[in-house]
C-alpha cells in the first residue's frame, strides 16, 4: 500500500476542527436565543407579580 499525498494529511484534522467549530456554533444559536427568552419570560413573570401585590392589598382600619 503506498503512503498518502503529504497534502492530504491536513485533511483529517482541518475536517474534525471544522466541523467542531460548525457544531459549537450551532449549539451557541440555539442556547443565546432560549436564553434570552427564557430572561425575557422571567422578568414579565417577575413584573405582574410585583403588579397583583400592590394592586391586591386591602386596607385595614
Amino acid at each position: 500500500m503506498e503512503p498518502l499525498a503529504h497534502g492530504t494529511t491536513a485533511a483529517g484534522p482541518a475536517l474534525l476542527i471544522s466541523t467542531m467549530v460548525f457544531f459549537a456554533v450551532l449549539a451557541l444559536d440555539i442556547a443565546i436565543p432560549a436564553l434570552v427568552l427564557s430572561l425575557m419570560a422571567l422578568l414579565r413573570w417577575l413584573a405582574t407579580i410585583e403588579v397583583r401585590f400592590v394592586q391586591s392589598g386591602r386596607r385595614t382600619a
